[in-house]
């Protein structure tokens, strides 16, 4: 996207000043809010209807100073619950419709669009993004967009036309090449690109019939059970929270199997979702799989669910290294005779000598963290039973399978009640700067993780912090200690008997230490973006304001791609970057080979953006070409 609102209650804002700013977002005035892109406004108050909301919001003002901001009943106008802090993307022409697609709307608007940037403009082509200026348009002064084009040709964007534009993204790392405004040059390239990915589209249809010809098993409507289990979570839903479970659920009660991917940042509540599809699939005698990355996640993961779960007739059961051969063994029984309803783990769950009696759903957590033999192996269980796959930054493969359609998604956007950004910070290695650091977290009673990912020098870092903090209590942990000594340190941890955790990055998926919220990451120019926001995610959980200092050579030092990895994660700190930083990371890296070699020069052509919706216009189009001719892909 261009722009977002970001609102938070006490934020000085005149309520004129957010009106032009949600005007600009292109949602539309109204004397009543009723439907998503609209907004009202009676004094101090605002009621705006997000786009990606389940109810409006009503921003109310004390003078210039934003007082609170809560979630309101559309037909009351009662307030529901209260937030603290909330995004407002852009209106898309689309709100009103979402099955309806054509390439002048864009796909996502999670990128976020920087001075200096290549972009896309649908009717012009790639062009180089100069900023804001405004101008004269009948008597009044206007912002506009300025595009920099071959030959130093600029386009000027009017405000209300911004949804015409999107950043360049392709997986080249040299600059795109500029078109030249007026040539016609553009309008044929995008045309013999969209011909030609019309065959790509027959292609992606014959993989979604087959998939539809698949008949799985449709789960059964919500039981008495089902509400009784939920009511018991401790927390406040968010829209999207309610709105992914539904999206869920009625994947779970068709025959055709499930394949939906679960996006949310780090904290967001992906894993609520998971637990009461998972319950779900019980209440039908069906077994459950969830599969993690780490040994420490599945700990992680198989504590929440037993807690969840500990006032239901349902067996929880851990596979992992943290099991002896004998509980191992016991596990694999009850999931071969029926006995284990829901099986946590790792990669380990994967094995051959695995066996269930009745396996019904697969959740998949970080599904970028397996290997390539366990990816294989997971294609073969896809064919056996739903699969609900969750993640904070989807790799490039999958953010394209979903954007394209292949693959079905559901967006956790809205974060959690009184969540706060974690403030992000770059730095050069300074001891006086972790000393303060530590010593803050300590007088308030908190927890410090300490990242230092070289388990050579790891104890000798560990000794420095202690020269540096004497009064702290210090521990390491990482992957090559014995799996008896390291759930030692977690749970001393998680205890609050460690203050300060000198670890790899073992604790980078899933780990929860709701106490802990400094994080210190040595040599960060060597973490992948995505690692960098996992690790970020581990702090901030809760209600406390957390620090992450990101600490690296000085800048100068960095490869081009360290650099554009430290800059990201810099500049993509507020709530709810995870689609953010996937964007980044694709272009950063690239996809690798989730193309061939032809569509990458379409992408590079065109832009990911732009491609996509090309894309996904094609497969809609030719939907409705055969649709009642179930023969017409069969060439």
């Amino acid at each position: 996207m261009f722009q977002s609102v970001e609102l938070f209650v006490g934020k000085t804002l005149e309520p004129d000043a957010l009106v032009r700013q949600i005007a600009d977002l292109r949602y539309h005035r109204v004397n009543r809010v009723l439907e998503q892109g609209e907004f009202s406004q009676r004094g101090g108050i605002l009621d705006v209807y997000p786009v990606d909301f389940e109810a409006p919001l009503r921003i109310d003002f004390d003078g210039d100073k934003i007082l609170s901001i809560s979630t309101i009943n559309v037909k009351t106008g009662k307030s529901i619950w209260q937030h603290q802090i909330v995004i407002i993307l852009p209106n898309k022409p689309s709100a009103f419709d979402r099955d309806v697609f054509h390439s002048e709307i864009p796909l996502s608007n999670f990128v976020e669009i920087q001075k200096g940037d290549y972009v896309v403009h649908n009717n012009h082509g790639i062009g180089k993004y100069l900023g804001i200026q405004l101008m004269d348009v009948a008597a009044h002064k206007k912002e506009h967009m300025v595009i920099q084009y071959q030959g130093e040709d600029r386009l000027f964007v009017p405000v209300h036309d911004m949804h015409l534009i999107q950043k360049y993204i392709s997986f080249q790392k040299r600059p795109p090449r500029l078109y030249k405004l007026g040539s016609g040059e553009w309008r044929r390239v995008r045309a013999v690109i969209q011909k030609r990915l019309q065959q790509l589209a027959a292609e992606l249809l014959r993989t979604q019939a087959l998939r539809a010809s698949l008949k799985g098993y449709a789960f059964s409507k919500d039981t008495d059970w089902q509400e009784e289990f939920e009511s018991g979570f401790p927390f406040e839903e968010t829209p999207d929270q309610l709105k992914a479970t539904g999206e869920v659920k009625k994947d779970m009660e068709s025959f055709q199997p499930m394949d939906r991917l679960l996006c949310g940042d780090v904290g967001y509540g992906k894993t609520e979702v998971a637990l009461r599809a998972a319950f779900k699939a019980v209440m039908d005698n069906k077994q459950v799989v969830v599969l993690v990355p780490t040994t420490i996640l599945a700990e992680q993961h198989y504590c929440n669910f037993s807690s969840r779960l500990k006032s239901h007739p349902v067996n929880v059961a851990m596979l992992s290294r943290f099991r002896t051969k004998h509980e191992q063994t016991q596990v694999l029984r009850g999931l071969k005779e029926g006995i284990v309803d829901i099986v946590i783990g790792t990669h380990r769950l994967l094995s051959k000598d695995i066996a269930f009696k009745d396996l019904g759903l697969i959740i998949i957590d970080e599904e970028q963290r397996f290997g390539v033999k366990a990816k294989e192996r997971l294609k073969h269980l896809r064919l056996l039973a739903d699969v609900l796959t969750l993640t904070a930054t989807p790799i490039p493969r999958t953010l394209h399978m979903a954007l394209t359609g292949v693959k079905d998604m559901s967006v956790i956007s809205t974060p959690p009640q009184n969540r706060m950004p974690v403030q992000t910070e770059i730095v050069e290695f300074d001891e006086d700067l972790i000393r303060e650091a530590i010593e803050r977290e300590l007088k308030r009673k908190g927890q410090v993780f300490f990242i230092h990912n070289r388990i050579e020098d790891i104890e000798q870092i560990a000794k420095i912090i202690t020269h540096l903090v004497q009064e702290a209590r210090i521990a390491v942990a990482h992957g090559r200690m014995s799996s008896k000594l390291l759930e030692e340190m977690i749970l001393h941890f998680l205890k609050g008997e460690i203050d300060v955790l000198v670890c790899t990055t073992i604790v980078e998926s899933g780990i929860d230490i709701p106490n802990a919220n400094t994080l210190i990451v040595n040599r960060a120019d060597r973490f992948g973006l995505s690692d960098l926001h996992q690790l970020r995610g581990r702090v901030g959980r809760f209600t406390r304001k957390a620090y992450a200092y990101f600490m690296i050579p000085q800048r100068k030092q960095l490869s081009s791609q360290a650099q554009a990895r430290i800059e990201a994660i810099e500049r993509f700190s507020s709530l709810g970057a995870g689609f953010q930083i996937a964007f980044e990371d694709l272009q950063i890296r690239g996809a690798g080979n989730l193309l061939g070699q032809e569509q990458h020069g379409y992408i590079t052509s065109i832009g990911f953006d732009l491609y996509c919706r090309l894309l996904k216009e094609s497969v809609e189009n030719l939907k409705r070409e055969v649709n009642g001719r179930p023969d017409a892909l069969s060439n």
